[in-house]
């Protein structure tokens, strides 16, 4: 009963809306009240600081600093200049920020990039000097009020500090051909000044939740691996979040400050006794199992340690391993932040900003090279992509969001859309809800940092992000996409409505590119059979079968297309 009551007490924290500064105390982070505050978060990346992946540039330009050069390369100067302020004023307004509060997220996460906020120090005027820019600023004034009109925390994160705190150039813009963060005492005073600044202009705002003060350290200090997995110490990276911590209580002692370990924020070997009494680890979770033992080594630094731990960064999963990890993390009273906000050709977060076929142009031009776009068509071509970027262009990941919120608590599913018989009913809009629930699928969740296999959820990477594999179909009568690489075992579940008790005549729609014969059995949610029917090779050609005496009830029917052999792909099926 205790850890029933326990468990619905953080549950009921998670939906406050606890305002005032935020503490570590004990474990726990807490309000003003001493409440315990859940932090449900997103990560705002790709805003302040592309990476190459998020832009689809990843095969030949990685860091930020490169994505440029490439835009330069077509655009000119000026073209990449319009890009970048059309970019960062449509990547976060306060229409992502409603829709973010809306959709049930207490908290925020703003990667930043040092350079929005002041100058790099082969820049300076005066060498050992600190030149300000307005513009990071500004951009952080208009988010933190944002926020403060949704009543959602701003956790502040330098994501790129001042010449790259490691040797994973991506997520730091990191030019390696220029010192970086631990081989340069300016880049580390600059890091320290620029903290001290930014507590100094937000010393007083109680919706700012923390400080996070440098994003996923991956550096060998003394170790072999070159990303500061081995470090046994990690003496620089602790002397030098002291160091910042000290400047920053100078003129705030009141905000949070988050530390990170080496490793990509994971390797907290060497922590001496920590030096500040209002202090939170955070860590990062990608591509693991959601079993306790995967938290274990944090839960046990909390507890030795006495401080809150938080999940600063995680993601890039199926909707599946988003919810068993939301449960994990709750079960554990870990807030967390997902990543990322926005990026191109995106299942697996809240939204997915659009491609569009010039693009796809330029990016085949930087990699493979040929024709040189014109400069004209260039500007036209990336100047459309920011325009993607605002809210009302981007598709909201209805799905993602379901997976995130609803379905950690709630095992019941909700139709994808209203389906009526009789009618048309497109394959890949069955219905939201859990792995078992809404649907069965043999590969569901990327778990290769565990078990050392890479597993695509789904293969064709396209409208959703569960582990049913759905493919783009060009025909112009479809909903643009097929499911597909069906098998043995897998099923589909569809809300339908009829408005009589009817035997519904249900014509399926759907090719057969292997030499076998596919079969599908339509049951009821309890499993009670509806039908079968046989799907025989087709080549890539769409055809279509009918089955008779598909007996719906009156009102909602809840019908589940079993595939008892594979190959199949499907389309849609009426209901007649």
């Amino acid at each position: 009963m205790l850890k029933t009551a326990v468990f619905c007490t953080l549950l009921l924290s998670q939906f406050g809306t606890s305002q005032g500064f935020l503490k570590s105390q004990g474990q726990k982070i807490v309000n003003e009240k001493g409440e315990n505050v859940y932090l449900k978060g997103l990560g705002l990346g790709g805003w302040m600081l592309q990476e190459g992946y998020m832009l689809k540039t990843a095969d030949f330009a990685g860091p930020q600093y490169q994505i440029k050069e490439k835009i330069a390369e077509v655009a000119g100067e000026d073209g990449k200049n319009e890009f970048y302020k059309a970019y960062l004023k449509n990547g976060i307004t306060k229409k992502d920020i409603d829709s973010l509060a809306k959709w049930g997220f207490n908290s925020i996460r703003l990667p930043m990039h040092y350079n929005l906020y002041t100058l790099p120090i082969e820049k300076e005027p005066v060498k050992g000097q600190n030149t300000w820019l307005e513009e990071g600023f500004q951009m952080t004034d208009n988010l933190l009020k944002w926020c403060e009109d949704n009543k959602v925390y701003l956790i502040l994160d330098l994501h790129a500090a001042p010449g790259g705190q490691g040797n994973d150039a991506n997520i730091s813009d990191n030019d390696k051909s220029k010192p970086n963060l631990w081989q340069s005492e300016e880049n580390q005073k600059k890091t320290i000044a620029l903290w001290k600044k930014l507590a100094e202009r937000y010393k007083d705002k109680e919706w700012i939740g923390g400080y996070d003060l440098i994003n996923e350290p991956n550096y060998p200090f003394t170790g072999k691996n070159p990303n500061g997995t081995d470090e046994m110490s990690n003496a620089p990276l602790w002397m030098l979040q002291k160091d910042i911590t000290e400047a920053i209580r100078q003129v705030d002692k009141k905000h949070i400050i988050i530390l990170e370990g080496n490793g990509w924020g994971n390797n907290y070997n060497g922590l001496p006794k920590l030096w500040d009494d209002n202090l939170v680890l955070s860590f990062h979770k990608y591509w693991t199992t959601n079993s306790q033992d995967a938290i274990q080594n944090i839960i046990d630094l909390r507890e030795k340690l006495n401080v809150p731990a938080w999940l600063g960064e995680t993601g890039e999963n199926s909707n599946v391993w988003f919810t068993e990890l939301n449960q994990l993390l709750l079960k554990n009273n870990i807030g967390y932040a997902y990543w990322p906000m926005k990026k191109i050709d995106n299942i697996a977060g809240v939204t997915n900003v659009k491609i569009t076929p010039d693009y796809q142009k330029l990016l085949n031009y930087w990699k493979n090279g040929g024709t040189k776009p014109t400069k004209d068509f260039a500007k036209k071509t990336l100047m459309k992509i920011a325009d993607n970027y605002k809210l009302e262009n981007v598709e909201i990941k209805k799905d993602v969001i379901d997976a995130l919120f609803r379905q950690v608590n709630d095992e019941s599913t909700k139709p994808y859309k209203n389906h009526k018989a009789p009618g048309r009913i497109f394959a890949t809009e069955y219905d939201l809800g859990r792995f078992g629930s809404a649907y069965s699928d043999n590969d569901f969740q990327n778990l290769w940092v565990s078990n050392g296999t890479h597993t695509e959820w789904n293969s064709g990477n396209k409208m959703r992000n569960d582990g049913v594999d759905i493919y783009a179909c060009n025909d112009k009568i479809t909903n643009k996409y097929y499911v597909g690489k069906t098998e043995k075992g897998e099923w589909l579940q569809y809300t339908v409505n009829s408005n009589l008790a009817k035997k519904y005549k249900l014509n399926i729609r759907y090719n057969n590119e292997s030499a076998q014969a596919s079969e599908l059995v339509i049951k009821t949610e309890n499993g009670d059979d509806l039908g079968n029917i046989k799907l025989a090779p087709t080549g890539k050609v769409w055809k279509t079968v009918s089955v008779n005496n598909i007996n719906l009830t009156k009102g909602e029917n809840k019908l589940r297309l079993y595939f008892e052999a594979g190959n199949a792909n499907l389309n849609y099926f009426e209901l007649q």
